[in-house]
């Protein structure tokens, strides 16, 4: 049960029926999910959430699939049986069957181990990827944190 009294499509008005409104015709459904509602207790909030999502979910280079995908991985990692639900329903309606969610979930499983087993032996990383800086620094920078050099001398 929620902590705090749901705002109804039926009682929102302003700049909440507005983003209700948007809600439904930009996603193609007739409610508004509980997540949304809650929000709307704090329109300012509910707005600045709204826009953040059309901008990282709608647009970029990745599909809405993959998004959803790594929303429901990130749902689980974190233990949000909310966001678990909604995002394996997102997952399924575009496309992916049961096997593909536990497929998922064995990758959360995988990746959350080596990322404990990683840390816990404080490995330092030594596959970095490329980034091509030229445009951006006219020098490269010197690296910062725990060089060979200086790991090396903290040993002795």
């Amino acid at each position: 049960m929620a902590t705090i009294r749901l705002i109804s499509e039926a009682e929102a008005t302003g700049k909440v029926k507005a983003i209700f409104e948007d809600f439904k015709r930009t996603r193609g459904v007739d409610y508004i999910p509980n997540y949304w509602r809650a929000m709307a207790a704090f329109p300012d909030y509910l707005e600045a959430t709204w826009n953040k999502y059309k901008a990282v979910m709608l647009g970029g280079k990745l599909d809405l699939r993959t998004k959803e995908i790594i929303a429901l991985a990130v749902s689980a990692t974190n233990g949000c049986d909310y966001c678990i639900n909604s995002h394996t329903a997102a997952v399924k309606r575009l496309g992916l069957d049961d096997a593909a969610v536990v497929e998922i979930m064995a990758v959360v499983d995988f990746y959350n181990a080596s990322n404990r087993v990683t840390t816990g032996l404080q490995l330092e990383p030594d596959i970095l990827p490329a980034v091509d800086t030229s445009e951006v620094l006219p020098k490269v920078a010197k690296p910062r944190g725990r060089t060979k050099a200086s790991a090396a001398g903290k040993r002795k």
